[in-house]
C-alpha cells in the first residue's frame, strides 16, 4: 500500500517555546526536517497539537523544531532515518479522527506496520509517535491508486 509520510507543515506556536542547544545526537528529533538537530544547534521545544480533532482523542504534546527549518519531502513509500532509530507507536485513524488500530515498530519493521495499518481500508491516516517519551513524530497518508 502506497504511503506518504509527512513532517509538521503548519506554522507552530513558539509563544512559550524554551530554546535550546542540541547537545547529544541523536536526541533532539525536529518534527519539521524530520532529522536529528546536529549537535551545536539551536532548537525549540515547543506545545504542539498535533491532533486538533474534536473528538476524544484530541491531542499535544511537546516536540522539538528547528528555527527557520524547511520542511523534509520524503519520497513515497520512505521511512525517514530519524524514524527508524527508534521505537514508534503507530496510531492509526479513520475519517472519523477515530482510533481504528495501533503497533509498535522500529526499524526495517515500520514500512511494513504502516501497510498493515492501512490494508484497514477505514484507515484514512497514522500518527507516528516516539514511543518512549510518547511524542508526535509525523504524519502518514495513503497514496491514492
Amino acid at each position: 500500500m502506497p504511503f506518504q509520510i509527512t513532517p509538521i507543515t503548519t506554522p507552530v506556536d513558539t509563544t512559550n517555546a524554551l530554546q535550546m542547544r542540541a547537545d547529544k545526537n541523536p536526541g533532539f528529533p525536529c518534527r519539521i526536517t524530520l532529522e536529528d538537530t546536529p549537535i551545536g544547534e539551536e532548537v525549540l521545544l515547543v506545545h504542539y497539537t498535533h491532533q486538533p480533532a474534536k473528538t476524544p482523542f484530541h491531542a499535544s504534546h511537546a516536540i522539538y523544531i528547528r528555527p527557520n527549518a524547511i520542511p523534509a519531502t520524503p519520497q513515497p513509500n520512505e521511512v525517514p532515518a530519524m524514524l527508524t532509530k527508534r521505537i514508534l507507536s503507530l496510531r492509526s485513524f479513520d475519517k472519523h479522527d477515530m482510533l481504528c488500530d495501533s503497533d509498535l515498530a522500529e526499524g526495517n519493521q515500520i514500512a511494513p506496520t504502516i501497510d498493515r495499518l492501512f490494508s484497514n481500508e477505514s484507515v484514512a491516516y497514522i500518527h507516528l509517535h516516539f514511543a518512549k517519551p510518547g511524542c508526535y513524530a509525523a504524519r502518514a497518508d495513503r497514496i491514492p491508486a
